[in-house]
């Protein structure tokens, strides 16, 4: 069992792995007439983990961002890495790259024949936590020796038998709403939170959110942030009796404390109930 995802994501929950699969163990035997949908699937890490643990669910892994793409196309990416990679052999790791490295590298992203990914890109040229939506934006940005050592394995068998969509989360959790055996894994972008590293640009607002709040039943998991408001909304929502609280009533809740360059020290939540 995969215990990162293969390729860079920001925001893949490894951290989580444990408590997550010890939630799993709520799930009978190896999860045979349940469907586990990761409505908000990222890099797949949570999907790939229940497919693993349950082998018999239905594991539906909503690929919004196009990281099964990324996957399919590891071969490139570890090309493109070697070449980049000789051009930082003289930059000292995690510093910033002088200008003429830096076109030097620009240059050789921009003759490569192969597949391309931003984010990826980004994981190697930027300072950390840093994101970027296209590639002239990630031009323009100063460039840091981030890049990886060696090749990213091979990412066979990390989807396997697991069913990849690609839809938008209000026209496919209602489809499970009233099977009691649907298990909803709700990782969504952070509220008042940079979502660059997605592929739709502020897919994710505050519409949605309460669109998502709504939508949410046990048995569910839903992660958060204190980059968010999103245990203050709902302990709101239990006090005051708005609409669907009952949903989130006596639920329990995970707490791993992290921190970003940019952000300083915060909380990442795990809530959940069944």
């Amino acid at each position: 069992m995969f215990k990162q995802a293969p390729l860079p994501f920001i925001g893949q929950k490894r951290m989580f792995l444990k408590h997550f699969e010890r939630l799993l163990e709520d799930i009978p035997n190896d999860g045979e007439g349940w469907t586990i949908i990761d409505a908000f699937g990222g890099s797949g890490l949570l999907s790939h983990v229940a497919k693993h643990l349950k082998p018999e669910a239905t594991v539906i892994y909503n690929d919004f961002d196009g990281y099964a793409e990324r996957l399919a196309h590891i071969d490139d990416i570890n090309r493109l890495r070697q070449a980049i990679y000789p051009l930082l052999a003289n930059c000292a790791k995690s510093k910033k790259v002088p200008n003429d490295i830096k076109t030097q590298i620009i240059d050789v992203i921009k003759g490569f024949d192969g597949y391309i990914n931003e984010h990826i890109l980004c994981s190697w040229l930027c300072f950390s936590g840093q994101q970027v939506k296209t590639l002239d934006e990630l031009f323009k940005e100063d460039f840091w020796n981030c890049i990886r050592k060696s090749d990213y394995p091979s990412a066979d068998g990390y989807l396997d038998g697991i069913e990849v969509v690609s839809e938008s989360f209000h026209t496919l959790l209602p489809k499970y709403q009233t099977d009691p055996k649907a298990l909803f894994v709700l990782d969504p972008p952070y509220l008042c939170t940079q979502q660059a590293s997605y592929k739709q640009e502020n897919y994710f607002d505050l519409i949605d959110f309460l669109r998502l709040v709504h939508l949410t039943r046990p048995p569910y998991v839903f992660f958060s942030s204190s980059k968010s408001e999103f245990v203050r909304f709902i302990e709101a929502m239990i006090e005051d009796k708005w609409d669907n609280w009952q949903a989130f009533e006596n639920y329990e809740r995970v707490i791993v404390k992290t921190s970003s360059s940019y952000s300083g020290k915060y909380e990442d939540n795990m809530v959940f109930k069944f």
